[in-house]
């Protein structure tokens, strides 16, 4: 579906040259990279599993951090894995059709991490600014379709990436500076005229992570309003509480992805080394990170954790 049947406009593969400097690696680097994925699939095949099995998470807030677990397994595993082979196997050769494939992951499904990141925080202000009203604003039906919407929103909007990727003829350079394939680094290998596919990117940028960080903003502006207006110092401390995880989520993930956004296009100057190097924490980091953090702030998903470690209920 997503790749087209004119195989001679494309080469068979690409080479990805990995993260410079780090071509001959000491093992203990490759291990560390190890130790973050191994520590992002079990923590998010975790917080799923918790989620599943315990009914009374089965609330907007949770629905949301399932989804949010979902979407970093599926980034963190579209790229780590070759990532790891490029370093301790020297595999650098990766086949078009995967390649493109890997593309189209990695892009929908970080639109589908932005939009999630969205929906909580709409949760977040219903839940403090209409706290009464939360269960019946933000019923399963509601959420269900939001995240239906969210999901289908990055699916259809990455699509075309990939079927005007593969309309297109290539130079013979096939060499991709980075550990995976990423659809600016990809563009930069056709020999094309690339501005509709570079005016496309924008647009989705902005119709998806701009409309998501625009939503978040007034979202976290109406939650100060109303904190600030709490009678008490407890109460307010409590409030920001609630909403500290997801901000430490919202900063790992867009700060490193709109510095790899703006890198690509207007970074001429940034080192290599530092862009791809930017490249890789932005989808290995938060994948990581979301599951320690959400584990560690919540109450109830610390308890579930520690019960299971532990062997009794408490």
């Amino acid at each position: 579906m997503l790749i087209s049947g004119n195989d001679s406009s494309h080469p068979a593969s690409f080479i990805l040259l990995g993260i410079p400097g780090l071509e001959n690696s000491p093992f203990w680097i490759t291990f560390l990279f190890c130790v973050m994925y191994i520590v992002a699939v079990v923590g998010n095949i975790t917080i799923l599993y918790i989620i599943q099995t315990d009914h009374t998470l089965h609330q907007p807030m949770y629905i949301f951090l399932a989804m949010l677990a979902f979407t970093d397994l599926v980034l963190s595993s579209s790229t780590q894995p070759k990532m790891l082979a490029i370093l301790w196997f020297h595999a650098h050769e990766i086949e078009y059709h995967a390649c493109v494939i890997q593309v189209f992951f990695i892009h929908a499904f970080a639109s589908v991490e932005s939009g999630v990141l969205m929906a909580m925080a709409l949760d977040r202000y219903v839940a403090i600014c209409f706290p009464l009203r939360h269960s019946s604003i933000l019923t399963t039906s509601v959420v269900i379709k939001l995240g239906t919407v969210v999901m289908v929103r990055g699916l259809l909007w990455v699509s075309p990436f990939c079927f005007m990727i593969s309309r297109m003829q290539f130079c013979p350079n096939r060499v991709i500076p980075q550990s995976y394939c990423e659809h600016m680094a990809v563009l930069k290998l056709l020999c094309a005229d690339t501005r509709v596919n570079r005016a496309y990117g924008l647009f989705v940028a902005f119709s998806v992570v701009g409309f998501d960080i625009l939503v978040i903003s007034v979202s976290y502006v109406m939650i100060l309003r109303a904190v600030l207006q709490l009678p008490s110092g407890e109460a307010r401390f409590k409030a920001f509480g609630t909403c500290a995880s997801h901000i430490c989520v919202i900063l790992a993930f867009y700060i490193p992805a709109l510095f790899t956004f703006l890198t690509h296009r207007f970074g001429r100057h940034v080192p290599r080394v530092v862009h791809i190097m930017v490249a890789n924490v932005y989808l290995l980091v938060p994948p990581m990170l979301n599951p320690i953090i959400y584990g560690v702030r919540t109450k109830q998903i610390r308890d579930r954790v520690i019960s299971g470690c532990c062997g009794k209920d408490l």
